[in-house]
Formats: structure tokens, C-alpha cells, sequence
């Protein structure tokens, strides 16, 4: 789950510093692109442990 959080704290970090227009318009752009990247892998990575739980899940159910 590290990775998760780390990500999570990376993104945090990009949404700061846009909002405080810390960066040019090419370094916004950048960080906009990091971010994208980043949400897609915690999304990938929730469906993951979604699917483990649901898999978990059924086979509480069924034994």
C-alpha cells in the first residue's frame, strides 16, 4: 500500500503547487501529464484490492 500512498502524496503535491501558480505554463503542463499518469495507476491499483476483496469475499461465502 506504500505505493499508493506515495502516489497519492506526489499528486497532492502537484495539486499545491498549480494552485499557487509556483510554476510557468510548461511546467503546469508537465505536471498536469504526471498527474494523469499518476491518477490512472491508483486507479489500476484500487481495482486491484477491489477485486482481492470481492475474490476474498466470495470464498468466506461459499466455504
Amino acid at each position: 500500500m506504500a505505493k499508493l500512498e506515495d502516489d497519492f502524496n506526489k499528486l497532492e503535491e502537484i495539486i499545491n503547487s498549480m494552485e499557487n501558480n509556483e510554476m510557468s505554463l510548461e511546467e503546469a503542463f508537465k505536471a498536469y501529464e504526471e498527474g494523469v499518469k499518476l491518477v490512472a495507476e491508483c486507479n489500476a491499483q484500487i481495482d486491484k484490492v477491489e477485486k482481492q476483496l470481492i475474490i476474498l469475499d466470495n470464498d468466506e461465502t461459499e466455504g
